[in-house]
Order: structure tokens, then sequence, then C-alpha cells
């Protein structure tokens, strides 16, 4: 009877371990403006945590949850846009947006944070991106858009799908500057990026 008994309380232990183990996998997930943001996803085989999450509103309007993923959790903004490391700035929409109003505020975002020099010798890489965005057409509310980042450029994605890429890394520094320079999109939201 006692090793039917201890038979049991290891098969026990061996449940509640299991349980336990897969419990945090599930709680690690945050909750941003009512959408789920998973703490890791994979890209290019390597493993991004989430650095931060956060509402983009304009005026009273919220527009998307954004969440920043990177391989090392960073609250250095120039770190982050100056790394060669993969880094992802998911969109998950809460309202439709047509690619005119996305590239004016990327296009926005990024005249807000580079000189104008800069911009200038930019500019192929920035009509590249309209491009890109106009192929979007019409983001519907429950949208995914992936932007990483990475040592040569920055990648677009809609929905899973690959859009294109920009081959330029002075590019993909500014355009994440639109979240995390001087002059963000939005200063909570570029807070909330950096995990404050």
């Amino acid at each position: 009877m006692q090793c039917i008994s201890g038979g049991r309380y290891t098969a026990l232990s061996l449940i509640l371990a299991a349980s336990l183990a897969v419990a945090p996998a599930f709680a690690a997930d945050r909750e941003v403006g009512g959408l789920r943001v998973p703490e890791h996803m994979s890209e290019g085989g390597r493993t991004l945590v989430l650095n931060g999450a956060g509402l983009r509103t304009r005026f009273v309007v919220k527009v998307y949850v954004a969440a920043l993923y990177v391989t090392t959790k960073s609250q250095d903004a120039t770190a982050l846009i100056n790394s060669t490391e993969p880094r992802r700035i998911r969109l998950q929409l809460l309202r439709d947006v047509d690619s005119e109003s996305l590239d004016e505020a990327l296009q926005d975002g990024l005249r807000d944070n580079t000189p104008p020099k800069e911009l200038a010798m930019l500019k192929a890489s920035a009509d590249r991106l309209k491009s890109l965005v106009a192929d979007l057409g019409i983001a519907r509310e429950g949208d995914v858009v992936d932007v990483d980042f990475d040592a040569q450029g920055v990648a677009v994605a809609h929905n899973g799908k690959h859009r294109g890429r920009v081959d330029n890394p002075d590019f993909a520094r500014a355009l994440l500057r639109v979240w995390l320079g001087d002059k963000p999109a939005q200063t909570s939201l570029k807070n909330a990026l950096l995990g404050n």
C-alpha cells in the first residue's frame, strides 16, 4: 500500500511540476490595449524578447499597439537604435488604416528625427519604404505589421507575409528613431517601448 501511495505521490508531483513549468509561458504574455502581446518570438532562428509595449493614440483614437522585440533588453534608446542585432517593431492595428496615412505618419517621423542633410541622403530608401507601405493597401483592424531591423537594413511584413526590404543600415536607424528618437511619434509610447 505504501508503494502505491508513493507512486501516486510521485505521479502527482510530476503532473504538478509539469503544470508549473507550462504556466509561466502563458502568464508571461502581456495585455496592452485589450490585445495579447507575447513575451517572446523568433526571427531568423533567434529568440527575441519583449523590451516593452504600448498604445499609440492619435488625438483620442486608439490606432495600434506597438511592441519592441530585441535580443537583449535595454532602456537605452540610442543603444537600441544603433544595435546591429535583430530588432522588431510589431504593430497590431486597433482600427483600419490606409497605406497613405501610415506612410504619412512614418515620413513625418523620419523628418522629425533626421537632420535635413541626412534625410536627403536617405531619400531613395524613404521612397522604397513608401512603395512597400503602398502595397499594403488598407491595413484592417486586427492586422499585424512587422518591421524588422538588422545590420543590413529593414524588412516589412504584413500578417506574416514578407512585403520587401530596404537594404540601408542608416535608413534602418532613422526609421527606428520614428518610435525611439528625440521627437518620437508619441513620448508615452517611446517610454513604454523602452520598458519604463
